[in-house]
């Protein structure tokens, strides 16, 4: 008598289906992961794009261009002091660069340093108008976004959030108080004669708080 053993084709439990089925969507997914991903080179463009915004870096690359463009368009003092007073508008338009809260003009001072009050010291400008005050801020604080705003080229869509927009113009200021105000000690200024190149926001046509981007000593 002979004996049959038949053998049954094992089927997978329930469990093991969902092994498979895991492993089959963890493929899937490191697929799509793989598909997605965008190799960068270190150096690349790319890959100084997707660096993380430094100011210090920003205000050393654009400082420079900033010093550059005020030196060539800036206004001798007194051409631009009589046009301000002439009509303050007009004054701006023609050689100032637009904001939301009036424009930054370009100036080119040649004077004394007077009283030095907090970061500021008055300046005098012969020939200037009759009631014309002029302030230079001489640091260690540097204040406002006029360097920043004197180009009208830097923008606030350049960069991710308000932050780094506010950090750009405190980074430019930084980078100017290193390479133009870094060699001068403020508080014996007062007295010496002076060139300065700066800009300033014309709000009150006969108040000027300077912003330097060069001094020069006599």
């Amino acid at each position: 008598m002979n004996t049959q053993i038949q053998y049954a084709t094992a089927k997978p439990t329930g469990s093991k289906l969902k092994i498979v089925a895991g492993i089959a969507a963890v493929v899937i997914v490191i697929g799509a992961i793989a598909a997605d991903t965008k190799v960068v080179k270190i150096g690349s463009t790319h890959d100084v794009r997707e660096q993380a915004f430094s100011p210090e870096a920003y205000g050393a690359q654009e400082f420079p261009k900033v010093l550059a463009d005020v030196q060539q368009r800036a206004v001798d003092a007194v051409t631009l002091g009589n046009a301000v007073l002439a009509d303050k508008k007009a004054a701006g338009t023609k050689y100032g660069v637009a904001t939301s809260t009036g424009p930054v003009l370009p100036v080119s001072l040649s004077g004394t340093f007077g009283d030095r009050k907090a970061n500021l010291n008055d300046f005098k400008v012969e020939g200037l108008p009759e009631g014309i005050t002029v302030r230079v801020q001489t640091g260690p604080a540097i204040n406002g976004t006029d360097l920043r705003d004197a180009t009208g080229k830097i923008q606030f869509g350049q960069f991710t959030n308000q932050i780094e927009y506010q950090d750009a113009g405190s980074a430019i200021n930084n980078e100017m108080k290193k390479a133009t105000l870094g060699s001068l000690d403020p508080e014996k200024l007062t007295g010496k004669t002076a060139t300065v190149i700066g800009v300033f926001k014309l709000i009150n046509p006969k108040n000027w708080l300077v912003t330097p981007v060069k001094v020069e000593l006599k």
